[in-house]
């Protein structure tokens, strides 16, 4: 006995003409938002980076162009980046968020309560808190003039020379708002120091090396100067002194001698000190 098929009992055709129609009419599936494939370590460097930076890069999942574009808008570690675009930033707009010294932990907490990145900036700037929007605290905050909280031109400069060389936004973001320029402040970001004690250690004629060992002896470089100016010694000749290793004191009694303050100035000199 023969028996026939009919062409619509072919096994399985159904069901994939079907699924034919159906990719058809949802047209070509999204790519994925970060899908492109790091390129081979070797073409890292025509693109300014070094071969250990490539790696890191790479390992973090980063094609060349993405992490060109990172590079450019102010963030040089993969990780960093990785967390700003976790906080829903891109190289296009983080710089809002960077320029008013923020991190990817504040523009998350901005963010969950619906701030859009510039006036979530301005109100940091400010020196305002994430704070849940209610009609009371709109009528006793008033929005700031972005003109008036805004870094400036050469405020952003400064903030992007620190965070370049790896300064953390929170301290960048002090020294600039203190009015020092990014290469200024750059030696003393990088020891710690207070860019207000900076300032005093500046006038008072410290090098960064030594005023940073003047606060790992416990010295504020307020308390400096006050302690040496009750002794009577010329604000010019505090540093050359006290880098010098003398008191306030030892100071005062080799002056008083008739010691001259050149022979601190050579053993500074012996000292080192930068």
């Amino acid at each position: 006995m023969t028996v026939a098929f009919s062409d619509d009992d072919e096994p399985g055709r159904d069901r994939d003409e079907s699924e034919n129609q159906e990719r058809e009419r949802r047209g070509p599936a999204p790519e994925p938002e970060y899908a492109p494939t790091p390129e081979p370590l070797p073409q890292w460097p025509e693109h300014g980076f070094t071969l250990a930076e490539a790696r890191r890069w790479i390992d973090a999942g980063f094609a060349v162009e993405e992490a060109v574009r990172w590079r450019t808008s102010g963030v040089y570690a993969p990780d960093t980046a990785r967390q700003w675009r976790t906080a829903g930033a891109t190289p296009y707009t983080v710089d809002t968020w960077l320029s008013a010294g923020m991190t990817p932990r504040d523009a998350v907490r901005w963010r969950e309560l619906g701030y859009s990145a510039r006036e979530a900036a301005e109100r940091h700037l400010a020196g305002e808190s994430p704070t849940p929007r209610s009609w009371l605290y709109r009528l006793l905050n008033p929005r700031r003039d972005s003109a008036k909280d805004n870094l400036g031109e050469e405020g952003a400069a400064a903030m992007k020379t620190l965070l370049h060389h790896g300064v953390t936004a929170a301290v960048a973001r002090g020294f600039v708002a203190s009015g020092w320029t990014g290469e200024e402040a750059l030696p003393w970001a990088r020891r710690g120091i207070d860019p207000g004690e900076a300032r005093i250690f500046l006038a008072l004629g410290f090098r960064v090396g030594e005023a940073e060992q003047v606060v790992a002896d416990g010295e504020s470089a307020l308390a400096v100067m006050a302690g040496w100016w009750r002794a009577g010694i010329p604000l010019d000749e505090v540093a050359p002194w006290r880098a010098a290793g003398f008191t306030a004191e030892e100071a005062a009694s080799m002056r008083a001698e008739g010691t001259d303050v050149e022979q601190a100035k050579v053993l500074r000199a012996l000292g080192g000190g930068d």
